[in-house]
């Protein structure tokens, strides 16, 4: 009896770690560039043999500051000065730059022992807030734009914590309704039915936190949102649900319209009914306007689409008028790793889409190792980009000089 005992838990053992070998294979034999540290310092690399990153013509690219764990969202205070949060040390960081010589002079802790501060906002009347969203809350913040701190903390928002996504995002909507609040909440799992209301969404309130509902539903994970610079319409990326191989489900672009369903989970990229997921008898056709809303813009599976960012008109030349650069911050879980860069996406003022091409690569190197990350965008009038990369914990200046 013993010894059959010890045959059954062999063969348990077995088919587990056959299991777990197939399972690594299918999905996680591309994690490597996500997980390992950089493989060199990239502001030693841009500072010292040269430029590791390819941009267009008339683009420079340099290191705006370094040693920052893990820089996120990225937010210009009333001042001038650039702020970004940093979750995994619980912080939101100043950088100041005085002299204007595109270097920032330090990083001053505005805020710290907060918990996985993410999204960051700013609403000016008689004197400026800063809104913070950390994983479980969004608070307003008295901000003194002298002395770099935010303090006096009010909590005005109870979010659901933890989960498979955690970070929260902010946005103001623009006038007239720019005393409303964005918050976007990421799904608690990769693919499921969830419990909580709040949850793969994006929810809406009052400035002073009251009056919280859903705006849009059916957002497994997006991260970050844009205004459009004409028509001020909400833009948002968001990310598909991993585990149906290499090239599904697309990662997608939205333009996110007041109580529409973008189609997690049953529901991905335009309007593809994920039946692997959804079993159900329906009594109607699943995945179909009005009730599901297909993405505007599918993106290759796992580029894990974050910051997005609309050109300007001011000191660009008109080929770039209202561009979108979207950073992909690369895949985890597919064989052969994907993203590891931004890519520009063309339209007209009309928000008519009418190509893409690469605009900064060069983070993924060829041997399968990663030198960062990008994760948000601030593009700015007179030509200039500042990015967020999270794995070589720097913000990088992209100035562009106009090619006559």
């Amino acid at each position: 009896m013993k010894r059959f005992s010890l045959i059954a838990i062999g063969i348990i053992l077995l088919f587990l770690v056959v299991w777990i070998g197939i399972f690594y294979w299918r999905n996680l034999r591309g994690i490597g560039p996500a997980i390992n540290k950089p493989a060199e310092d990239i502001s030693k690399i841009i500072n010292t043999t040269g430029m590791p990153l390819q941009l267009p013509p008339g683009f420079s690219i340099s290191v705006f500051a370094q040693n920052l764990e893990s820089p996120r969202v990225m937010a210009w205070d009333p001042g001038g000065n650039l702020l970004v949060s940093i979750p995994s040390a619980g912080k939101v960081v100043a950088l100041p730059d005085k002299n204007r010589d595109g270097l920032a002079d330090e990083a001053v802790t505005v805020i710290e022992n907060l918990n996985r501060p993410h999204g960051l906002a700013f609403k000016c009347a008689e004197k400026c807030k800063l809104y913070i969203a950390e994983t479980d809350q969004v608070a307003i913040y008295d901000y003194d734009d002298k002395d770099l701190k935010a303090i006096n903390k009010r909590k005005i928002i109870d979010l659901p914590g933890g989960g498979n996504h955690v970070t929260r995002t902010l946005m103001f909507l623009p006038p007239p309704n720019d005393d409303k609040l964005l918050i976007s909440v990421g799904s608690g799992c990769n693919v499921c039915n969830e419990s909580d209301w709040r949850r793969a969404k994006i929810l809406v309130a009052d400035a002073d936190g009251g009056n919280l509902k859903g705006f849009a539903a059916g957002l497994r994970n997006s991260v970050f949102m844009a205004l459009h610079p004409v028509s001020g319409k909400v833009w948002a990326t968001d990310m598909g649900r991993d585990l149906l191989g290499d090239d599904l489900p697309p990662d997608e672009i939205n333009i996110i319209e007041k109580g529409k369903n973008y189609g997690w989970p049953i529901c991905y990229g335009k309007n593809v009914h994920d039946a692997e997921f959804d079993r159900n008898v329906y009594i109607r056709n699943p995945c179909t306007e009005p009730f599901e809303a297909a993405s505007y813009i599918d993106i290759p599976a796992h580029s894990a689409p974050l910051g997005l960012a609309f050109i300007p008109e001011e000191g660009w030349s008109q080929q770039y008028w209202h561009n979108l650069l979207v950073a992909y911050h690369g895949s985890w879980n597919r064989s052969v790793p994907t993203g590891y860069k931004i890519v520009r996406y063309k339209f007209d003022n009309q928000e008519a889409y009418f190509g893409e091409e690469d605009f900064i690569t060069g983070w993924l190197r060829p041997d399968g190792t990663a030198v960062g990350r990008p994760v948000d965008i601030l593009v700015q009038p007179g030509g200039k980009i500042y990015i967020s990369d999270d794995k070589a914990g720097v913000v990088y200046l992209v100035k562009y000089q106009a090619q006559e």
